[in-house]
């Protein structure tokens, strides 16, 4: 059994221990949808005022939803459209601070209004994205950006 510990603490520490967690979940699982599974939970209890965490895997055409914690969401997301198209059609990180001035936002929710994307890719090639909402404007900063990019890359090494 495995029991996620909240700590006190600065952000950065909080964000620390749980990649440690993370660590210790998919350091020993192969299967792809049991981590991306035990990842969206974790971000979700991990990650305060935020509403959904999950992933689109990439098919070959188009986005498709992935495992998740939150609302039922969007099934499909062709590429470029919407922050999760568009980030996985450039292959960078977008934070978007209010979702609603995003040219093309997919309103999945209607209770979010702020989002950052991390793109996956294995050996080169586009596996899928890292999705987090929030109900908040401008909920993502740096740090959040810098662990769930950090997330990215340890769930790339687990996919590959």
């Amino acid at each position: 059994m495995f029991t996620v510990t909240q700590t006190e603490g600065t952000v950065k520490e909080r964000y620390t221990t749980a990649l440690e967690q993370l660590r210790a979940l998919v350091s020993d699982e192969s299967d792809a949808i049991a981590n991306l599974s035990n990842t969206s939970a974790l971000l979700k209890v991990s990650l305060d005022r935020v509403n959904w965490a999950g992933f689109y895997r990439y098919d070959g055409a188009e986005l498709v939803l992935g495992p998740f914690q939150g609302l039922p969401a969007c099934i499909r997301i062709p590429l470029g459209s919407g922050v999760c198209g568009t980030a996985a059609a450039r292959r960078e990180t977008l934070v978007v601070s209010d979702v609603h001035a995003f040219p093309g936002h997919i309103a999945c929710d209607s209770a979010s209004k702020s989002e950052i994307v991390v793109p996956l890719t294995v050996n080169g090639r586009l596996y899928g994205v890292l999705d987090v909402d929030s109900p908040e404007e401008n909920r993502f900063g740096a740090d959040e950006r810098e662990f769930l990019e950090a997330v990215a890359r340890l769930l790339e090494r687990c996919l590959a």
